[in-house]
């Protein structure tokens, strides 16, 4: 087969694979967010203890799970008085806590890599809030809040500032039932479907690639398959570094941590991967805009020690538990379409996001879509401008 034909045919054989779960996904996370509002977030985040860290993941695995989302709403918590750990935390969690990333890697990789992201981002979490408690300093998080009080546009400001949550009107079952909910949900299933869409085809793009025209001989030596215990240490210092390479975050790069998985990488290492949506070098920049540089370089060294740390945890206690997988057979296979039980739920799934769809575009879903990636406000500041 023609290499770009090959490599493009794995992309879609990844796609048709989680289509279904993808909808599945995003479906919950937009009933989650429907019901869950964001405008008392700052004040449940006052500061860096036990219970307000856990609030905070709690609050970061029921938003989006859009990694520039993600980053923006952290920003914006802070600016309202949040604690800097806290907000850091609850976008740790909106990446690595959230509903659709576990289903995508059930289907890929396995449950027991599902299992391991759950159980090792609490763990990352506590990991950096004792990096941040021990080696943070109060003026860097002062000159911190000064540079996010500039308000510099970063990415998806206006994704991460829609609350259209519906918090009146009985019981969560009833809200998520009326017109309005149905609405709210419709509205965030397409607008974090247009958050990531780019990410996903990315990661879809690059794992089909790798799969398709790397060797597995390269990857065994990069990975050092043949020092298994060197290996293990190996792995999850390696996977950040891949994934800051890739540019591929959110979920877009459960595809590529397969690829990865097949090739040889520690199980830890994939989760360390996997962990890394958040220090991808577009992602650094938006940073840099908004703490400085200075708490740019922090942020990039702590959290690459607490996501190696953490996957380094997990590879050990798995490996005594008896929960990694001795097969290495992560679904990459070639494009096949027959009606088997993944076309059968992918149909169901797609009569469902038609659904949304139509909701969406009958509720004026797209005058919201076209402001995702403005700041909120610019164009009334502009009209202010302009009328001066």
């Amino acid at each position: 087969m023609n290499p770009i034909l090959h490599a493009l045919s794995m992309a879609f054989a990844m796609f048709w694979e989680i289509l279904w779960a993808l909808i599945l996904g995003f479906g919950l996370s937009a009933v989650v967010q429907a019901v869950v509002s964001k405008k008392e977030m700052s004040k449940l985040l006052p500061d860096d203890s036990p219970k307000t860290l856990a609030v905070a993941s709690a609050l970061g695995a029921a938003s989006s799970s859009c990694s520039y989302a993600a980053v923006a709403l952290a920003r914006s918590l802070f600016r309202k008085g949040a604690n800097f750990t806290a907000a850091i935390a609850f976008m740790l969690a909106s990446t690595n806590l959230v509903i659709e990333l576990g289903i995508i890697m059930a289907i890929l990789l396995g449950w027991q890599f599902t299992l391991a992201e759950f159980a090792g981002g609490p763990l990352m979490v506590v990991i950096l809030a004792l990096l941040f408690r021990f080696f943070l300093k109060r003026h860097m998080v002062e000159e911190a809040r000064k540079q996010a009080d500039r308000g510099i546009a970063g990415k998806m400001e206006g994704h991460a500032a829609m609350d259209m949550s519906v918090s009146e009107g009985g019981s969560i079952w009833q809200r998520i039932r009326s017109p309005k909910g149905f609405t709210a949900i419709s509205h965030y299933f397409v607008m974090d479907w247009a958050a990531v869409w780019k990410d996903i085809t990315g990661g879809l793009l690059i794992a089909g690639a790798l799969a398709a025209w790397v060797p597995a001989t390269w990857w065994n030596r990069f990975f050092l398959t043949n020092h298994p215990q060197l290996a293990k240490w190996w792995g999850p210092i390696v996977g950040p570094t891949v994934a800051i390479l890739s540019f591929v975050c959110s979920v877009g790069n459960v595809p590529l941590a397969a690829v990865l998985w097949n090739g040889g990488s520690s199980f830890g290492g994939v989760i360390a991967f996997i962990y890394a949506d958040l220090l991808v070098i577009p992602i650094l920049n938006i940073y840099r805009k908004y703490y400085g540089a200075k708490m740019t370089l922090f942020l990039f060294v702590t959290m690459f020690v607490a996501m190696s740390a953490a996957a380094l945890v997990i590879e050990f206690v798995f490996q005594a538990l008896h929960l990694v997988p001795r097969e290495r057979h992560a679904k990459i296979v070639e494009a096949a379409v027959t009606m088997n039980y993944t076309t059968a739920l992918n149909i169901i799934f797609l009569a469902l996001a038609a659904l949304l769809l139509w909701r969406f575009f009958r509720t004026n879903g797209m005058s919201m879509l076209r402001t995702m990636d403005k700041m909120p406000g610019a164009s009334r500041r502009g009209a202010h401008a302009r009328a001066h």
